[in-house]
């Protein structure tokens, strides 16, 4: 029952704690004492050192790790055309902690004709032999947050025209990255999660969405983009619900999305987070269609503290009495560093837990 293609029995969703070397290049970017391809230089000096370590742990799935990004999502929308990241009054509030000023907002027609990070993705490629996967942000990412009020009306009028021209704007996104070789796209989408929490359901009826409606245009966005994808190209999504620093924003199960994720979204596999009683129970398991997996996220990657193996394994049992275990693989359930500041766990206990999924992925699916 072991997995030669995506995804896979030990799968992992992507981040990775940024190196030493890696921050201090950063700060002195930020301060203009070093160049651009300076940074870039360090950047693919360290990227090289997490592939091995990737590698070495026993993963086949190999990210980049998102180290030539400041944030998960941000730096990608922001490098859409049409799209500028500008300074706001407030970040993202967490539980007891907010993010750095600044969102993407819509200044003119969206569009992706040459997305720079598709370059990050050759990178990754031509130093693994392994799987290279990119992980970008659902084209939901670019409205869920601010909604109306970051799009330039004037160019926007219509909600739909904004919608479709994302959609195509991410379809030339998933060619571009096609083109280079890509066959492992992930796209991390907070708002499936965020639907499932009655705090923001609520502030999305205040300013004047239906939460329903808002989850099926997102299902209809990622099905446009992925329609002319490559047949031999895997496509996953990642549903968060707040990762950065070990914060959350989102609680809830699954059981108000499960039916539209997994049988109206064309994706062919789900990284979902069950690391914590937030999550809920594996019930909305049961609307997963045959010949699609689910990647559960057992494995926290909020902490350093290695889970127990037989709570995993349990755990894991729990789950196969609603779909086939042969439909299911492991991973932890979010990215090590969302952001480039990272969770508080050190170094060695993330790649501890890469360990970790992998010995226990062989121990159950051989």
């Amino acid at each position: 029952m072991t997995r030669t293609t995506p995804p896979f029995r030990a799968d992992h969703v992507g981040s990775i704690l940024r190196t030493e070397p890696l921050k201090q290049a950063r700060a002195k970017r930020a301060a203009g004492t070093i160049s651009a391809e300076e940074l870039a230089a360090v950047e693919d000096v360290e990227i090289r050192k997490i592939i091995a370590l990737q590698e070495s742990v026993g993963l086949d799935a190999i990210t980049d790790g998102e180290f030539r990004r400041s944030w998960w999502h941000y730096d990608f929308l922001g490098a859409l055309d049409g799209v500028k990241l500008v300074d706001v009054n407030q970040g993202i509030q967490f539980t007891g902690v907010q993010t750095k000023a600044e969102a993407p907002h819509v200044m003119s027609k969206l569009g992706s004709k040459h997305h720079p990070h598709i370059e990050h993705f050759k990178f990754l490629k031509a130093n693994t032999k392994k799987t290279p996967k990119m992980a970008i942000p659902s084209p939901s990412m670019l409205h869920y947050r601010g909604g109306r009020k970051l799009i330039n009306m004037g160019i926007y009028p219509k909600m739909e025209d904004f919608y479709h021209d994302l959609a195509m704007a991410y379809r030339e996104v998933v060619t571009g990255f096609a083109d280079a070789g890509c066959r492992y796209l992930q796209l991390d989408d907070c708002s499936f999660a965020y639907l499932c929490d009655s705090n923001q359901r609520k502030m999305l009826e205040e300013r004047g969405e239906n939460w329903q409606t808002q989850g099926e245009i997102y299902a209809d966005m990622i099905n446009a983009a992925v329609a002319t994808k490559p047949k031999d190209m895997v496509i996953s999504i990642h549903v968060c619900r707040g990762n950065f620093r070990s914060t959350f924003i989102a609680s809830g199960g699954y059981e108000p999305i499960a039916e539209l994720l997994f049988n109206r979204v064309n994706a062919d596999a789900y990284f979902l987070e069950w690391d914590n009683d937030r999550s809920g129970g594996f019930e909305p398991l049961r609307f997963l269609p045959k010949g699609k997996h689910v990647v559960v996220g057992l494995i926290t990657s909020k902490t350093g503290e290695l889970e127990k193996r037989d709570d995993v394994l349990r755990r894991i049992e729990e789950a196969s009495k609603y779909v086939s275990l042969d439909q299911l693989c492991l991973s932890p359930q979010c990215g090590f560093a969302s952001t480039e500041d990272g969770n508080t766990l050190s170094e060695q206990q993330q790649w501890d837990k890469l360990r970790f999924v992998v010995d226990i992925a062989k121990e159950i699916w051989g």
